[in-house]
């Protein structure tokens, strides 16, 4: 090889090499609240990586306001997901109509990947509002998750195939006969929480929260940073046994 095709090689291997540190740097730098509302996508990803309680805090301090369900929602197996929210109103209604729960089905099918079915039972902690076919439904069409104020059945299919539920408990009941379809992607309050369809829903082992569609930018962007506050904090306390030290150096608790 001649000398001026070595220093060609060498200065194509340095551009690329150059090139790929920065694809990595700007793959590593936060996104701003404008990026992620132009990437939705990202968004929703980035807020499967941080924790609820996180989200809970950054809507407290951004919005003033409580948008977390309460210890009545709990998981059907440990899980964590976030995604936007189709919501689902039943009303509670005896009846012998085939039809009165066609459109909850249909809800079903108008949602897909990163979608989060989000139900109110009306006066219905001991009916179940979905089970294992709506459930595996869900899960075909790449839903994230559910989540139901109301009962649920079922719960040996919705472990196997691993179809993430809230739900107030697990009830052998039916709606069928005793509630009709109220309404699909409108808005809905699920466990006292104000649910308007496209928000995103960010549940893990703590509990369920609700974004506020709007300003899911801003807090996930404040989400991000007492994360990392949070997580700087535990092994400075390890090191320095002293909780009190480590939120006068990093301001969280």
């Amino acid at each position: 090889m001649t000398p001026r095709r070595s220093k060609q090689l060498f200065l194509t291997i340095c551009v690329a090499i150059a090139g790929a540190i920065g694809i990595a740097s700007r793959a590593d730098m936060p996104m701003s609240a404008a990026e992620y509302n132009a990437h939705p996508q990202q968004m929703l990803e980035a807020y499967r990586h941080v924790e609820a309680a996180s989200v809970s805090d950054a809507i407290e301090q951004l919005l003033h306001q409580k948008r977390y369900m309460s210890h009545r929602m709990q998981a059907i197996f440990p899980t964590k997901f976030a995604g936007t929210a189709v919501t689902v109103l039943l009303k509670q209604e005896e009846n012998h109509d085939p039809n009165a729960l066609t459109g909850m089905l249909q809800a079903i099918d108008s949602g897909g990947s990163g979608s989060v079915y989000v139900m109110t039972v009306e006066g219905g902690a001991d009916i179940a509002g979905m089970g294992g076919l709506m459930g595996t439904a869900m899960s075909a069409r790449g839903y994230a998750g559910a989540v139901v104020d109301g009962g649920v059945r079922d719960i040996p299919q919705l472990k196997r195939v691993q179809f993430p539920v809230y739900a107030l408990g697990p009830v052998p009941s039916t709606s069928v006969g005793h509630y009709r379809f109220a309404g699909a992607n409108i808005p809905i309050v699920c466990d006292g929480v104000q649910v308007e369809p496209g928000d995103v829903i960010v549940a893990d082992q703590d509990g369920v929260v609700v974004v506020p569609k709007a300003h899911a930018a801003d807090i996930l962007i404040k989400a991000q940073a007492l994360d990392n506050s949070e997580h700087s904090m535990y092994p400075f306390i390890e090191k320095y046994r002293s909780i009190v030290e480590a939120v006068q150096k990093f301001g969280r608790i």
